[in-house]
């Protein structure tokens, strides 16, 4: 049985990936909206654009996973020093 999906389509596990990106930037930029200096708030906002926009390349899962992985950790990091700041 052969499926008639088109060439450019995901396959489940680059989909199920795809989702977990994305929820991850509207996580950092959710977390960004707390920052309360406005000069540094938009330079976090273009970082984040410009790193997610240079990174968009990449097709192995692995890396991908990676990826995942270092920015989960880095905005923990952000909101604990925002957490901290507020206290």
């Amino acid at each position: 049985m052969t499926t008639k999906l088109p060439k450019g389509a995901l396959s489940l596990k680059q989909f199920l990936l795809r989702q977990e990106v994305l929820k991850l930037y509207k996580d950092i930029f959710r977390t960004l909206r707390k920052v309360p200096d406005a000069k540094t708030r938009k330079e976090l906002e273009e970082w984040t654009k410009n790193d997610f926009r240079n990174n968009q390349h990449h097709t192995d899962i692995v890396t991908i996973k990676s990826m995942l992985h270092y920015g989960r950790k880095s905005l923990k990091d952000l909101q604990r020093s925002l957490s901290l700041s507020d206290g």
